[in-house]
């Protein structure tokens, strides 16, 4: 069991008999009144997201998540295979599971499967990606590193803003949290 004071992005709880990934929250007092707290959630089955507020010390039922560290091998026809390194149970997956995840994976690449039970509810891949840009326009002679930024094409397909001087075949150091350039390797 969770207290609502103890809500925070990131927790899972068990909600309706479905599955609720916290996304924001907000803990509010008013002046009169009792103090409640109105959370925005999202669905870790459907992706759905919803808004609502639960009264302060309100008790939830905290979602049991256990982590597998698996390392993703490669795709076939919209399957992505995963191997657990440990017994080399292989595991597809369709990309609709995987959600934005997919755009910062290549092969080999080692990630965190999310298990609820025997249900597989998603994939977290590492904070930091190394990319190579595969298409961005060309920097210009005068272009700075303070300059301002460009959009750039990675291996994987995702779509970074990077600074000027980063041309094709540059290898970058990407946070997959944020989405955002953090240097050149």
């Amino acid at each position: 069991m969770i207290s609502t004071n103890d809500l925070r992005p990131g927790v899972t709880i068990e909600l309706d008999s479905d599955l609720w990934t916290v996304l924001e929250f907000q803990h509010v007092k008013p002046g009169k009144g009792a103090a409640f707290v109105r959370t925005k959630m999202r669905n870790v089955r459907s992706g759905n997201t919803n808004e609502r507020t639960f009264r302060a010390g309100e008790k939830l039922v905290r979602a049991l998540l256990e982590r597998k560290e698996m390392q993703f091998l490669y795709e076939q026809s919209g399957e992505y295979n995963f191997m657990d390194t440990t017994d080399f149970e292989q595991i597809a997956l369709p990309a609709s599971k995987l959600g934005d995840t997919v755009k910062w994976m290549k092969e080999q690449t080692m990630v965190n499967m999310l298990f609820f039970g025997h249900e597989i509810i998603g994939v977290d891949p590492p904070n930091f990606v190394e990319l190579e840009v595969t298409e961005t326009d060309p920097g210009v002679r005068g272009d700075t590193a303070t300059g301002g930024s460009k959009p750039a094409t990675m291996e994987t397909g995702a779509v970074v803003a990077v600074p000027f001087f980063i041309n094709i075949g540059d290898m970058l150091k990407i946070d997959t949290r944020t989405g955002a350039y953090l240097e050149r390797c």
